[in-house]
C-alpha cells in the first residue's frame, strides 16, 4: 500500500514538473489587436494581425484594419509595398527566439524588422511575449517607439 502511495505521489509530481515546463514557453503565433498609440485614434483598437512561423522565424500581417477601410493602401509605402493593400500585407518580418527573457515583458525576439503602414519606414525591432500581452519596440539606434499587442482568444 505504501508504494502505491509514493507511486501516485510522483505520478503527480511528474505532471507537475511538465505543466510547469509547458508554461515556461510563451506561444507568439496567433491573432493580436493593435491599439493606436498616436494621433487623435490613440488608445482605439486599430487592428487584428496574425503572427506565423515560417521556416524558423516569425512573422505578422494584417487581417483586418478596424479604423480605416478594408481596401485601403500604403501610400506611403515605398519599394514592393507602394500602393499595395494593408490588409495581407506583411509588415514584421524574421523575428527569432533571443533565448531571453524579461521579468516584466517576458520571453524575447528579436533580429527582425517592422515596417509602420502609417509612415513607410522600416525598423530594427524586438518584441517580447508574455501571456496574452506583446510588447514590440521599433527602433532606430537609441531612439525607439514601444506598443503593446492583446490576444485575441
Amino acid at each position: 500500500m505504501k508504494s502505491v502511495f509514493i507511486g501516485i505521489i510522483i505520478f503527480v509530481f511528474a505532471v507537475l514538473i511538465g505543466t510547469v515546463s509547458v508554461k515556461a514557453e510563451e506561444k507568439i503565433t496567433g491573432t493580436w489587436k493593435t491599439v493606436a498609440d498616436e494621433g487623435a485614434d490613440k488608445g482605439r483598437d486599430n487592428s487584428y494581425v496574425e503572427i506565423f512561423e515560417k521556416e524558423g522565424a516569425c512573422f505578422a500581417r494584417i487581417t483586418r484594419l478596424l479604423l480605416k477601410p478594408q481596401d485601403t493602401l500604403c501610400d506611403k509605402c515605398s519599394g514592393d509595398l507602394k500602393d499595395k493593400p494593408l490588409v495581407g500585407m506583411i509588415f514584421l518580418k524574421d523575428m527569432k527566439k533571443s533565448g531571453k527573457t524579461d521579468k516584466e515583458f517576458g520571453e524575447q525576439y528579436s533580429g527582425g524588422t517592422i515596417m509602420d503602414p502609417d509612415n513607410g519606414k522600416t525598423y530594427d525591432c524586438k518584441l517580447w511575449v508574455k501571456g496574452d500581452v506583446l510588447t514590440l519596440r521599433g527602433y532606430i539606434g537609441f531612439l525607439y517607439r514601444t506598443q503593446q499587442w492583446f490576444r485575441i482568444n
